[in-house]
Formats: C-alpha cells, sequence, structure tokens
C-alpha cells in the first residue's frame, strides 16, 4: 500500500475511537467529539485519509443508494447496515417528529437506533463542511471485514467468533494491534477497536487507490457531499 498516515475512526460508548495507521505502531486515540479525535492524530503527524463508520451526506428524500448497495453487499450481516435517516429527519429535535418527517420524504419509519446516532452523525457533518487537509470518507466495518476475507462473515462482532476471525483478518492484512493501547484501550469496546482498525485499513486502500466505492458513482445531494461507502 502507498506510504501516508490514515486514520479509522468508529463510535463507541464513550464517544469516539480512532486508530491510526502509518509506519510502526498503530496509534489509537479516544474522545466524546470526534473533531477531538481527528486533532489528536493529526497533532502527531498529517493524515491523508480519515474513513468514518457514520453515514456522510445526506439524501433528501428515499434512501441512500450507498445504504440499499452495502446491505445487499454485507450478505448474512445485512442487518448490521441501517438505513440512514433523511437529513430533515436527522435535524430534527425528537423521535417522534424525525419519524414523521421521514415517513412523509422517505416513505418509511426509521429505528430508534437510527435516530440515536443524531448527535454523531451531525458532528461527522460538521467535520466535512470544514476545509480538511485529509479526504474524509464513510466506510462500513461489516464491508472492510468482508473484503478482507473474500466472503461476507457470518459471525456478529459481538461475539467470541466473530471478534476472533476480525483480529485474525486484521493481521493478515497487515493491521497488527498493540495491547496496550492506552487510555483507548479502556474506555473502548474490543467490537469498537477491531471496527476503527478495519475502517483504517479501507483508509489505507483509498490511499493507495485500489479501494471502491458503494455506488460506483457517488451520490451527491442537495448538502453538496459526495455519498459513497467505500471498500
Amino acid at each position: 500500500m502507498a506510504d501516508g498516515r490514515v486514520l479509522g475512526v468508529d463510535a463507541c460508548g464513550s464517544g469516539w475511537i480512532g486508530i491510526a495507521l502509518s509506519t510502526g505502531e498503530p496509534r489509537a486515540y479516544v474522545d466524546a467529539e470526534i473533531g477531538t479525535v481527528v486533532m489528536a492524530a493529526a497533532t502527531d503527524g498529517p493524515v491523508d485519509v480519515i474513513a468514518i463508520d457514520i453515514p456522510i451526506g445526506l439524501a433528501d428524500a428515499g434512501p441512500r443508494r450507498a445504504d440499499l448497495e452495502a446491505r445487499q453487499a454485507a450478505g448474512p450481516r445485512r442487518a448490521a447496515v441501517f438505513i440512514t435517516p433523511v437529513r430533515a429527519a436527522i435535524e430534527a429535535g425528537d423521535y417522534e417528529q424525525a419519524l414523521a418527517v421521514n415517513r412523509r420524504l422517505a416513505g418509511a419509519g426509521i429505528s430508534k437506533q437510527a435516530y440515536a446516532l443524531r448527535d454523531k452523525i451531525l458532528q461527522v457533518d460538521r467535520l466535512v463542511r470544514h476545509d480538511h487537509p485529509a479526504t474524509v470518507v464513510e466506510v462500513h466495518p461489516e464491508l472492510c471485514f468482508a473484503e478482507m476475507a473474500g466472503v461476507p462473515l457470518r459471525h456478529a462482532k459481538s461475539t467470541w467468533a466473530g471478534a476472533a476471525i476480525r483480529h485474525r483478518l486484521l493481521a493478515g492484512a497487515g493491521v497488527h494491534l498493540p495491547d496496550d493501547l492506552g487510555v483507548a484501550g479502556d474506555k473502548a469496546a474490543v467490537d469498537d477497536v477491531l471496527d476503527a482498525a478495519a475502517a483504517a485499513w479501507t483508509a489505507k486502500r483509498i490511499l493507495a487507490g485500489t479501494a471502491r466505492s458503494l455506488p460506483q458513482r457517488p451520490e451527491v445531494f442537495s448538502d453538496g457531499i459526495a455519498c459513497a461507502i467505500w471498500v
């Protein structure tokens, strides 16, 4: 893969967990705000690509093609890919309002789990709207791991079998996570660390020019942000 420094980021219970890859051992960062994670990683060296497991580019109406294609690609893990609410629903002040808005504009309701990601989605939305020296893209760890394995995984990431296979896949792809991740190792769950590392692996592929996007031609909605999930 091309030289350079990348950052993979995943949401976790305490906010966000980031894994940076470059030469040497991976480094981990954790904070309640994604902007702080990005700034901390950049303090340790320039970051070329940031890959985040969160929707980037919000539709005005209807589902995003990225979500539909990602669900199909995820195979038995398709339930892990949720359909992103439309922008007006994400920006709604409460779940009941968001539900009504999404039904009107997208013809479908939204889960409370999806709406619960509202604050994190808006954090990333603010991040990508500001000038940033790094390329910022959306990924989905289930697709990242499927790409590593050559097939969608059967075991959920929350199970021992699922965590074990994901750890082996990362090691086989050259991502060797150290036992000691500092503060991040205390604050982030095992599956969140693995997901952030998988996102970083895809960021490396983007840097090398070997990644692909779903859909092949990103959609652009009224927010002007290219919408695609990269693998």
